[in-house]
């Protein structure tokens, strides 16, 4: 099962969400430091001892050290107030050292000077955040704004405001209203050609060491078979804040898959959910919720589903967040002639994310167990019961990126590996089943406007097994359409 969602899940509204949660640094997006704005000083340096407690402060804030910074500039501050570039530097400090008390005094004096200086009044209005003080933070992010700045700029005072204003009506009502209760669905619809319908071998004879080493030939249904397909999907969910910490949520979602001429291995999948969330609005989030599916192949009902899952994801600065997460699910089988392949499964891991200082990239990676215990019952066809390999405990390692370009595209790719051991003698082949999967997918998603997406990606999937009929290799290539509704 893959276990991370692919990076097509991931794109700017998450990372905006890290970026509110730790708050944005403006040396992060170029307005830090004054050497980009050219600021003059009344006073100007004469000499170099008056400079050089200027570039050490600069250094350590290239550094990601600001409160060593601040205590370095902190003792000078009563000589060298009103120089716009010292104030400048001091108030940044104060203000990534948890002062912002203390930098929205020095950035005042520079604004004094420079009223138009973006970097102090963006630094400014994120002092005033800090504070508390929204009525304040919310004019200076508007007074950038009205000034045509970056897009990576537009795009931080933008993730503000809507904090701000999630903050605001919080603070107003802690009871569900009908702007609380938000929806959103999709539709899309593709068109592809998959090399390996059926996750098959390739090789159409094989040695049973059980029958004395017999060779024999396998069925066309147990071979590789290629095919054109079609794909259909449509969703949505509902969700809504409790109050300002709790919020519920649920949703659905409906996949088909038909082949050209392999039709005994079209697909259908219903699946359905519903949990609860809960935020501090700070660094920590939390959700659980409950999963239930039904899976069709060939026009009939293969298997069913169920199952609850757990995450934690939790912000350790506005482009680094950390998550562990788990989930349980039980696979039951509706053929008696196959519920030899019943299994529980089990998986736990944590995940780790980053996003780029211009919040244009976002890279990501999981580690991951897979455990799957064999509960196939005892039937005349299977006296033993269990399947023929047994319980299965995987280890698997996902990673991927995706990065925006040209405003409107999204680059994408995802790769996976997993290793699998299995405890139980196969009786057929008299082996202990061992697979390794290795697995990849890239694409792109093109929006020409805010609700349709076109999406071209190419898949790839390789297994290796000891036991030969468990080997294989798939290709895909797709292009997909699709509508959001929000």
């Amino acid at each position: 099962m893959e276990v991370l969602k692919s990076a097509e899940t991931v794109g700017w509204v998450f990372a905006g969400l890290i970026l509110v949660a730790g708050g944005v640094y403006a040396q992060d997006i170029d307005l830090k430091l004054p050497h980009a704005t050219e600021q003059k000083s009344h006073k100007p340096i004469e000499n170099e001892a008056r400079e050089k407690p200027l570039r050490d402060a600069e250094a350590l804030m290239n550094a990601g050290r600001p409160a060593d910074a601040y205590n370095l500039l902190e003792p000078l501050e009563y000589d060298r107030s009103g120089e716009p570039r010292f104030d400048y530097l001091i108030g940044i400090a104060a203000l990534d050292s948890g002062k912002p008390d203390k930098a929205t005094l020095a950035l005042e004096r520079v604004l004094a000077v420079d009223p138009n200086y973006t970097g102090a009044r963006l630094d400014m209005a994120r002092a005033y955040y800090q504070l508390g003080d929204l009525p304040r933070a919310k004019t200076e992010f508007e007074t950038v704004l009205s000034q045509d700045p970056s897009e990576a700029v537009r795009a931080t005072i933008l993730i503000y405001l809507y904090a701000i204003a999630i903050r605001q009506d919080s603070n107003q009502s802690r009871f569900i209203s009908s702007s609380q209760i938000r929806f959103s669905a999709y539709v899309e619809g593709g068109l592809g050609y998959d090399t390996n319908v059926n996750n098959s071998t390739s090789q159409s004879q094989i040695s049973v060491p059980y029958l004395n080493n017999a060779v024999l030939t396998l069925s066309p249904t147990n071979l590789k078979s290629a095919d054109n397909y079609y794909r259909i999907a449509a969703g949505g969910e509902v969700s809504s804040n409790l109050n300002t910490k709790w919020g519920i949520y649920a949703g659905a979602d409906v996949h088909q898959r038909g082949n050209n001429s392999q039709t005994g291995f079209d697909t259908l999948s219903l699946d359905g959910r519903a949990g609860v969330t809960y935020s501090d609005r700070v660094t920590n989030t939390f959700h659980a919720g409950g999963m239930k599916g039904r899976y069709n192949v060939a026009r009939q009902h293969d298997h069913n589903f169920s199952g609850f899952n757990l995450d934690w994801q939790h912000v350790f600065s506005p482009i680094n967040q950390m998550g562990i997460f788990a989930q349980y699910g039980r696979y039951r089988y509706v053929d008696p002639a196959i519920s030899i392949n019943d299994f529980d499964q089990t998986t736990l891991g944590t995940s780790w994310l980053h996003v780029s200082k211009d919040g244009q990239t976002v890279w990501f990676g999981s580690l991951f167990m897979v455990n799957e215990n064999d509960v196939a019952p005892i039937t005349l066809t299977n006296p033993s019961g269990g399947r023929a390999d047994g319980d299965k405990l995987g280890l698997g390692l996902r990673a991927g990126g995706q990065t925006s370009i040209g405003g409107n595209t999204e680059l994408f790719v995802n790769l996976g590996l997993q290793s699998d051991a299995y405890d139980k003698t196969n009786v057929s082949f008299l082996l202990e089943r061992n697979d390794h999967l290795f697995d990849m997918y890239m694409g792109a998603n093109w929006h020409w406007d805010n609700f349709w997406t076109l999406r071209p990606k190419l898949s790839y999937l390789r297994n290796n097994s000891n036991i030969v009929i468990y080997s294989y290799n798939r290709m895909d290539v797709s292009l997909t359409i699709r509508r959001d509704f929000l």
